[in-house]
């Protein structure tokens, strides 16, 4: 890493990731947005949260987080019930048909990656180096 100017892999990567992520925010219709995948995403992994704690991990307010899961409930995606530890608060959870919407996109996403990486004429060692690179991006991500 001492030969590496960490300003310049930086820069590489925002620029390159920069491109990747407007390529993958093109919304196709009817496709959940944005901040309600990344809501129902994070509720998944919870398995419950508040909108509370929810808005503090997407570093947003809490009334977006509120109107997003407002929006996610009225299409019957997350559910809200009491907090079984604190019965004045209430939690958020992904329903049955939100799971499904979150498989679908991600299958479909996972579609049209897989599809861009054939096309693309990626080698089997660019395929590797891609595949090893994923969780270190995913921690750059969580460490931002």
């Amino acid at each position: 890493m001492d030969d590496l100017d960490v300003s310049t892999v930086a820069a590489e990567l925002q620029m390159s990731l920069g491109l990747f992520v407007r390529r993958l925010r093109q919304p196709v219709h009817g496709e959940l947005t944005l901040p309600e995948v990344s809501a129902l995403s994070r509720l998944e992994r919870a398995e419950s949260a508040t909108t509370s704690d929810l808005a503090r991990a997407e570093q947003i307010t809490p009334q977006a987080m509120g109107m997003t899961l407002a929006r996610l409930e009225e299409r019957g995606l997350v559910q809200r019930r009491p907090d079984p530890a604190d019965g004045r608060r209430v939690v958020m959870s992904v329903t049955e048909d939100g799971q499904l919407a979150l498989r679908n996109r991600r299958s479909a996403r996972a579609d049209q990656l897989a599809k861009a990486l054939v096309t693309g004429g990626f080698s089997s060692a660019e395929l590797q180096t891609l595949k090893a690179a994923s969780p270190l991006i995913e921690r750059l991500g969580e460490s931002l």
